[in-house]
């Protein structure tokens, strides 16, 4: 199942423009592996959600991604029932018998938000499901910078984009484009030192990292602040 248009997305892409640190996370990791969910937990995000499609499982799929049943066993443990999957696809008035959301609440364990508007909107529907916990309590975590990270921060949740995906096979062709532009306007921005405000809670992104991520992410940024080569202009 696909999506139709996504029309807010749009939209919300002039706020962007205007405001450029609302597609700015809080922490941005390689996958769901490099966050330490205790850590997190400890730091005051009682509950998460999580994209889907690149995030946990291949494009349009089910099935946990293999590499990541280490880490999702552990923040299931951590958080228990106040986790949350929330997909432009499943879940929505695109998924009409709701037979994705209920495949994939099989195929991961957790339960499948049911929201009528796409992200980044729509995260009233998010909170209102966490009723009682406030927003900056709640971490979010996708792999798109324009509808996952927005969809965040929109409301002062703490983002957490995961940079690689799981695969581009079968992906929207559109959806491959926007999100490696994405990651060029984020490399720009961080050589432009434009940054996300301190998040309430005032999260050290380095105490949340596993430690092999930490070092990782070192050299993930030393890379980044190269010069482009001709090839890469």
């Amino acid at each position: 199942m696909g999506q139709s248009f996504n029309l807010q997305g749009v939209l919300q892409a002039f706020r962007v423009l205007r405001s450029p640190r609302l597609m700015v996370p809080n922490l941005a990791v390689r996958d769901i592996r490099d966050i330490n969910f205790d850590q997190l937990h400890k730091a005051g995000i009682l509950a998460i959600g999580f994209d889907k499609d690149n995030c946990l499982t291949r494009p349009y799929g089910s099935d946990l991604h293999p590499p990541f049943e280490g880490a999702w066993k552990r923040c299931r443990d951590v958080y228990k029932d106040q986790i949350v999957i929330v997909s432009n696809s499943a879940g929505t008035p695109d998924d009409k018998d709701g037979r994705q959301a209920k495949d994939i609440e099989s195929a991961l364990k957790v339960h499948v938000l049911r929201h009528q508007q796409k992200k980044p909107s729509g995260g009233e529907e998010l909170l209102k499901h966490f009723h009682g916990i406030n927003a900056e309590r709640i971490a979010f975590v996708g792999d798109r910078a324009l509808t996952d990270v927005v969809f965040g921060n929109n409301h002062a949740m703490f983002t957490i984009l995961t940079k690689d995906v799981v695969t581009e096979d079968g992906d929207n062709p559109m959806a491959i484009w926007i999100r490696r532009t994405e990651h060029r306007l984020l490399a720009l921005l961080d050589r432009m030192n434009v940054k996300q405000h301190p998040h309430p809670l005032l999260i050290n992104p380095e105490v949340v990292l596993v430690q092999q991520a930490s070092s990782a992410q070192a050299k993930d940024k030393a890379k980044s602040e190269k010069p482009l080569s001709t090839n890469d202009q």
